[in-house]
């Protein structure tokens, strides 16, 4: 039994989205666990998207006067 993306921290989210990833880059898997770990990874990426819109949220409504700030580093999904 898979634990649910909201019991996870996002550390725990990403590790688990990051070892699907491998295992599915190995190609040993059959077609059926593979869909099946394809839609746990989709799971897990948008709750890890989920989180980081939030925490994207609340830096921006610490800082003054809307101040703009860029996101920018390894994890940053926005062009």
């Amino acid at each position: 039994m898979t634990t649910k993306p909201e019991n996870l921290t996002f550390e725990q989210a990403l590790a688990a989205l990051q070892e699907i990833v491998a295992e599915l880059e190995e190609g040993e898997a059959s077609l059926e666990q593979s869909l099946a770990q394809y839609e746990r990874g989709i799971e897990l990426a948008r709750y890890c998207n989920d989180l980081l819109d939030k925490a994207e949220l609340r830096v921006r409504e610490l800082l003054p006067d809307n101040t703009e700030i860029d996101f920018s580093g390894p994890l940053d999904s926005r062009s």
